[in-house]
């Protein structure tokens, strides 16, 4: 007969701690293991929350696990599962005499769903085994581990072992389930490979995904991936297998029929291979990981290949920002080409880049400019025959493509042409055409010697830069144009002889020409823009501003002159013609008249001197007359005695001497203005020239009772000149100085020597000179005032004859005067001759003079200034030196190579190489390494000399020359060859 359990027994007796909780988590039974387990009575805890039966720690409440606890309650609940927390720390409360404390316990809990007739869940039974004596937390990881050692539990009573058992059964189900979870859902792919023949004894999802659905489990690698046979997989799986080492694979490419029967697909794997060790230390299979990366290796590769095409366009973007600077500054457009062939060569490292210019109808091209690498050959300035070069290519040109050649023997369109490819080293090339008016005018060309694959971005930078070096080419060409019709307008401007000035309405002024601005003493900055009658305050209520005023309202022209005070304070008279502009407002012409005001006063007075010269020339001829007419009346009317005719003839012979004396000054004077006089020039000694001269005027000075004191220096100089016109200078200002001295007065006759100059003072104590006199004391005609009885005569034509004179022998004679009735004195000045300075070493400097050369030496001149090159040659060569001159390095040079000088002199501003580098490259010379180089600069400070001599410079000399450190020079040079040669 069957009998009913007795389940509530069966409950009690269970050695498995068991507690029932309904849904709102109150207790509605334990079992005695349960009570027993926890320490707890019914009493206790039945009825309440499973919570407040079992509170939280408060002092560590991450040691009673609540949250985990309800979780898998209501896991249970809602999914009518069983769900296992294998192992959790939930701390139990205690009493003890202190109070409640708290035991650290560790469980492994299944919660099981029981239903009811109805088949909801009516509760949960928990089943807690207390696993704490086999487990211990560590807090600082938060991990559990199980305790080690044979005797960790020894005194476990035999009935919790089925307890024991069952929750490690537990554990280790849930850990193997977890580790063939995670094992099966691992992102990469694993399989495990044991023997020699890496037969598959495990493989997960991934793998499968990656392999596609076959038999894999228990096949050697081979049989169960046929397709990796020819791929080299197998010698890596032995070669792991053999030597015991891992072996890693990077961005791998293999070949997988993923589906049966169809076409092999190709995937990039990353693949790590480990071999799995036995417990003899001995290789008994392999650890398969790997990851599928072949969308992520497309990905990169489109990365890379997306960042190549940036960092290209950054590259080009970068070039043609470069380039633009660089044209911006170039206003030639041969320049232009050539900097833009020159940066395109070197960005893209090729043998030759040219621009050339295209007659279509002659089918010829003109190489105008090309940059080459080095030691490549240059074709500026050549014609070719465009033909030449392949028609097929020549017509893709003209229809305006740009032809990409990457190997001319192999291209259809110039594989018939390569004898002139060859011919001048071309083996691929780039053309960029230029069409205009359906016409091609140029081509840019990028050529390099070997065949070449080019690159789009090669291309791109070669067509950018062809359209942006023929957009520039053909602005500066419009440009120039326009400089040209604008300079030409601005030098016609500037140019004029006269000032020009423009002013607004409101007497602005708008422009001002250079001469305006010379004549007016201003800067344009000073000028432009600013208001007339600001600029010039003192113009207000004059004549100009009257006629300014009447131009501008009526439009009627209007000229006037008038005198200003320039800014300098000088004087000056500006004659101005203004006129009415179309904006309403006024242009006006000026010009500086005061020369011409001034040559007219001086005409006018030269005409009033000449007036007054006629006169007294008719008076100073009518003088001598009167005796003469008397006397020739006497000798006719009476008989005279021989006494009387005696008389009479000497009065004649007198006055004819004086009027034939009168005619002579005015020959003389005659033939020295026009140039007529010839001297008779030789080496004078001065004491001779004034002994003569104060022997002519002595009679004069007697007669008048002056005192003559003479100073001589103790040596003699020597002048070069005509001894009668010196003496007839020096008689000429001693007769002044006795006529216009009263009588009993000082004269003084002095010489002075100085390093290259005599000195010949003539002073008096006379009647002096008022200081207009003295300004034209020299003129033709001026003399000081007479006396009443006009005793002084003359015709004040002795001292322009003095003027003259001397001046013919390179002299110069002064006047001054303290004023009238405070004497004269007249110096003149003489060179004195070259031996003589050279022996004058210790006097006053003078010009430099060159030591005769000892030897002549072979010196070059390198100046861009050809007057400056051309005296200082002209200088050396008079000194018997052999001189060649250029204006520029280059050719300086070609010229060394022959001329071999013995000295280079070096301008350093030079048009094309500056002499620094003009140096270089002549110290790199064997011919030249000898040669002394001298700097001739404008520039003399030590950074200055410190790049001259880093450069190869001997000597640094500043402008203006020192000759006489240069003759210095040359005289070391000269005096070291002949130690050399002796």
């Amino acid at each position: 007969m069957f009998t009913q359990p007795d389940y509530a027994a069966l409950f009690a007796a269970s050695p498995y701690p068991y507690l029932l909780i309904n849904r709102d988590f109150t207790i509605i039974g334990a079992n005695p293991a349960y009570l027993e387990s926890t320490g707890r009575t019914a009493q206790q805890i039945v009825g309440q929350h499973i919570f407040e039966a079992f509170p939280t720690d408060p002092n560590d409440p991450a040691s009673t696990n609540v949250d985990e606890v309800r979780r898998s309650i209501e896991q249970a609940f809602a999914t009518k599962q069983p769900h296992t927390s294998a192992l959790l720390r939930y701390a139990v409360p205690r009493e003890t005499p202190g109070g409640h404390v708290f035991g650290e316990r560790y469980w492994s809990a299944i919660h099981t769903p029981v239903f009811d007739a109805a088949g909801e869940v009516a509760f949960v039974a928990q089943n807690a085994i207390d696993v704490t004596d086999l487990y211990r937390f560590d807090a600082a990881t938060g991990a559990y581990h199980l305790r080690h050692g044979a005797h960790a539990v020894p005194d476990m009573p035999q009935m919790t072992r089925p307890q024991m058992h069952e929750a490690m059964t537990r554990i280790l189900s849930l850990e193997r389930s977890q580790l063939q979870t995670m094992f099966n859902q691992a992102p990469s792919f694993i399989a495990v490979l044991t023997g020699p023949d890496h037969v598959f004894e495990m493989a997960n999802e991934a793998y499968y995904q990656l392999v596609g659905r076959r038999e894999l489990i228990g096949k050697p690698l081979l049989d169960a991936l046929p397709e990796l046979a020819a791929q080299g997989v197998r010698r890596v799986f032995d070669g792991v297998f053999a030597g015991g080492k891992p072996v890693v694979l990077r961005d791998s490419l293999i070949s997988l029929q993923r589906r049966p029967d169809g076409a092999l697909e190709q995937r990039y794997v990353d693949l790590l291979c480990q071999p799995i060790f036995g417990h003899d230390g001995q290789v008994t299979g392999i650890f398969a990981q790997g990851s599928d990366v072949t969308e992520a290796y497309h990905a990169a590769q489109a990365l890379f290949e997306k960042v190549q095409q940036l960092e290209e366009v950054r590259e080009n973007q970068t070039f043609q920002l470069t380039l633009a600077d660089r044209i911006r500054q170039l206003a030639d457009p041969d320049d232009v080409t050539e900097a833009a062939c020159e940066l395109l060569g070197r960005a893209l490292q090729v043998s030759r880049v040219l621009y050339a210019q295209i007659d279509d109808a002659a089918g010829t091209v003109a190489i105008v400019r090309d940059w080459t690498a080095q030691g490549v050959a240059s074709l500026a300035g050549k014609a070719m025959v465009m033909d030449d070069f392949g028609p097929p290519m020549i017509a893709a040109l003209r229809a305006g493509q740009t032809v990409v050649n990457h190997d001319v023997a192999r291209d259809s369109r110039t594989a018939g042409n390569t004898g002139i490819y060859a011919q001048i080293g071309v083996g691929a090339d780039l053309l960029v055409p230029y069409i205009k008016a359906g016409k091609m005018r140029v081509v840019l060309t990028v050529q390099n010697a070997s065949p070449r694959r080019w690159r789009e971005a090669e291309i791109r930078m070669a067509q950018e830069t062809a359209e942006r070096t023929w957009s520039a080419v053909e602005a500066a060409r419009a440009h120039a144009a326009l400089r040209r019709e604008r300079d030409q307008s601005q030098s016609i401007f500037d140019s004029m002889g006269e000032g020009f000035a423009v002013l607004d309405k409101d007497w602005n002024i708008l422009r001002m020409n250079a001469e305006g601005l010379r004549l007016t003493q201003r800067r344009a900055e000073d000028v432009i823009g600013h208001n007339h009658w600001e600029v010039w305050p003192e113009l207000r209520a004059t004549p100009a501003d009257a006629v300014f005023r009447r131009v501008m309202s009526t439009g009627a022209p209007g000229i006037l002159e008038l005198a200003h005070r320039m800014p300098d304070g000088r004087q000056a008279w500006i004659e101005t013609r203004t006129h009415r502009s179309l904006d309403g407002g006024i242009a006006f012409f000026f010009r500086d008249v005061t020369e011409r005001r001034e040559a007219q006063e001086q005409l006018t007075a030269a005409d009033r001197r000449k007036d007054e010269f006629l006169a007294m020339l008719a008076h100073e001829l009518r003088n001598p007359l009167a005796p003469i007419g008397a006397a020739a009346d006497l000798l006719q009317r009476a008989r005279l005695d021989e006494a009387q005719v005696r008389k009479t003839s000497q009065v004649i012979g007198r006055q004819v001497r004086h009027m034939t004396s009168l005619v002579d000054d005015l020959l003389d004077v005659s033939r020295v203005t026009r140039g007529l006089v010839a001297l008779h020039t030789e080496r004078l000694d001065i004491r001779h020239i004034v002994n003569d001269a104060i022997e002519q005027v002595t009679p004069l000075i007697h007669a008048r009772r002056h005192h003559l004191a003479l100073e001589l220096p103790p040596q003699a100089p020597l002048v070069e000149g005509d001894h009668k016109r010196l003496v007839q200078v020096l008689a000429n200002l001693l007769s002044n100085a006795a006529k216009y001295t009263p009588e009993g007065g000082h004269i003084t006759l002095g010489t002075e020597v100085r390093a290259t100059h005599v000195l010949l003072r003539v002073a008096d104590n006379g009647i002096g000179m008022a200081p207009e006199l003295v300004a034209r004391a020299f003129e033709l005609f001026s003399q000081a005032e007479r006396s009443s009885d006009r005793s002084l005569g003359g015709l004040g034509l002795g001292l322009a004859l003095v003027k003259s004179l001397v001046g013919l022998h390179h002299g110069t004679v002064a006047c001054e005067s303290a004023g009238q009735g405070k004497g004269s004195t007249f110096t003149v000045c003489l060179p004195r001759l070259d031996s003589e300075v050279a022996a004058a070493g210790a006097l006053a400097a003078g010009p430099v003079s060159a030591p005769a050369p000892s030897d002549h030496l072979r010196i070059m001149v390198v100046d861009d200034n050809v007057d400056a090159a051309t005296m200082l040659a002209l200088l050396l060569e008079s000194n018997g030196h052999e001189v060649r001159v250029e204006h520029a390095a280059l050719p300086a040079l070609a010229a060394a190579e022959h001329a071999a000088p013995h000295v280079y002199l070096l301008d350093i501003g030079l048009p094309d190489l500056d002499g620094i580098e003009l140096a270089r490259r002549l110290r790199a010379r064997a011919s030249a390494q000898r040669a002394v180089l001298v700097a001739i600069t404008g520039y003399g400070q030590e950074q200055d000399r410190a790049r001259t001599a880093a450069a190869g410079f001997n000597h640094h000399l500043v402008k203006p020359v020192d000759m006489q450190k240069l003759y210095a020079i040359l005289g070391e040079v000269c005096s070291a060859r002949v130690r050399d040669s002796a």
